[in-house]
């Protein structure tokens, strides 16, 4: 097989092609090239640690509402100890206040009852006195009846 001057020229050629792109396009498509896998790879960095952040922020939220719901939950508990006890110091207030006036029912129905029973006495001794100042009018003397009027008196 002989070597033709075309095969030559042609080895010739794509050996100045091949020293044409290294000395004038390698260089900047090579560092266009590492330019864009830095970039990609600073890309894919900040994604990773925005991820990391992103898993960062949302245990902080999870632990920020769980503080909250126990918070919550230890105010509604509060509150509903806090309404039991005042339920219960109403219900104690009324009770003694229903005890009080109770109380002061059964003492003023003593004292009327008291009342009534001393004037009922006043008014059967003054009908007694009546009824025996006519009968002794009419049968006995004077110390005879004064003698029963302190008799009866007594009684009552």
């Amino acid at each position: 097989m002989p070597i033709s001057v075309t095969l030559i020229v042609q080895m010739v050629t794509f050996a100045v092609l091949i020293l044409f792109v290294k000395r004038y396009l390698w260089g900047p498509l090579t560092a266009v090239m590492e330019r864009r896998q830095k970039r990609i790879a600073d890309g894919l960095a900040a994604a990773d640690q925005g991820r990391k952040a992103l898993d960062e922020a949302q245990r902080q939220q999870d632990e920020i509402l769980a503080v909250a719901r126990e918070r919550a939950a230890e105010i509604l508990d509060h509150a509903e100890r806090r309404s039991r006890e005042i339920i219960e110091e109403a219900r104690e207030r009324a009770r003694a206040e229903g005890e009080h006036a109770m109380a002061l029912s059964r003492a003023e129905a003593e004292a009327e009852m008291t009342r009534l029973r001393e004037r009922l006495r006043a008014d059967v001794a003054r009908l007694a006195l009546a009824g025996a100042e006519r009968i002794v009018e009419r049968e006995i003397d004077r110390r005879l009846h004064d003698r029963l009027l302190e008799e009866v008196a007594g009684q009552l």
